[in-house]
């Protein structure tokens, strides 16, 4: 979605703009012309690290003023991650028609458009939603089973095992490495620096390990559930990946199952070669470059 359509939409009553963040601080601060907000919190159930359920989403679309019937555009600030997260959200319950804002607020203040404090008053609605769409959902049985193509989508450091997980996070997370057997595309592949998405033809030749076997199954997992949903839209709008699901509870809750496997090492994107960590032989034949920990700086 283009910000040159959404500013000739503006005054179209059947379109909802909501701006999705960490908190609603920033949107405080200012956001896009008739926006409002929901908290990417408001999305997941807190106890259970799962989506929320049925109920509690129609509740937050009613209380948002939003019908089934609305065409409903998302945007995020520095990225899209959490506007890609609530777009998963909405597929999941079957919402018609919804949308991301290509460059979210970033490129709308690039562009030297304006922002607004004043906070639209929507009238509550009644809202049902449809059953879950179970094929977009991957539970952990279904990732330890092995037989579906694993796409990790974060960075290469975490994914060969050099980090943990960025030093802010790093308490949360009990040990690095990989799902075995699965692909690195870092989530971020596809953003450009003014926040908007890469073209088409770009897309493909850096998503070309994603696209190799059509037809196989896809689940995709990140450090968090909003990460993984941003490579989701990427695979399944906009590449046309139809077999694509997520694994909402991602390397968080898999890192801490007891005895579940996990590699170090690996394929990290983009290089072609094997990373063969500190002490571990290189394979007879195999093209592979060591790492020298902990001095190694590559792939920040």
């Amino acid at each position: 979605m283009t910000q040159s359509w959404l500013e000739r939409c503006r005054d179209d009553r059947s379109v909802v703009l909501i701006e999705v963040g960490e908190s609603r601080s920033a949107y405080e601060e200012g956001h896009l012309p008739g926006a409002v907000a929901i908290d990417v919190a408001e999305l997941t159930d807190p106890v259970r690290n799962d989506p929320l359920d049925q109920q509690a989403f129609e509740r937050l679309m009613a209380y948002t003023g939003i019908s089934p019937r609305h065409t409903v555009v998302l945007y995020s600030g520095g990225d899209s991650r959490y506007a890609a997260y609530a777009c998963w959200i909405f597929r999941l319950y079957g919402h018609a028609d919804v949308r991301l804002l290509d460059g979210g607020r970033k490129r709308w203040e690039l562009a030297g458009r304006p922002l607004v404090t004043d906070v639209p008053v929507r009238p509550r609605t009644l809202y049902e939603a449809l059953p879950r769409r179970g094929s977009m959902l991957a539970g952990r049985d279904i990732v330890l089973g092995g037989k579906a193509r694993l796409v990790d989508v974060r960075s290469p450091r975490e994914f060969t095992g050099q980090l943990v997980a960025p030093a802010h996070l790093a308490r949360q997370y009990s040990r690095g490495g990989h799902i075995p057997g699965a692909i690195n595309l870092p989530w971020s592949i596809p953003i450009k620096s003014d926040g908007t998405v890469r073209p088409g033809e770009e897309l493909r030749r850096r998503y070309a390990a994603a696209l190799s076997e059509p037809g196989q199954e896809t689940i995709v997992y990140g450090l968090d559930a909003a990460t993984a949903a941003h490579t989701v839209f990427i695979l399944r709008q906009l590449l046309g990946i139809p077999d694509v699901s997520l694994y909402h509870g991602s390397w968080g809750e898999y890192a801490s199952l007891a005895g579940a496997p996990v590699e170090s090492g690996g394929r990290p994107y983009p290089s072609s070669k094997r990373v063969v960590r500190y002490g571990e032989a290189a394979p007879a034949g195999e093209q592979y470059r060591r790492l020298k920990e902990p001095t190694r700086k590559a792939y920040r």
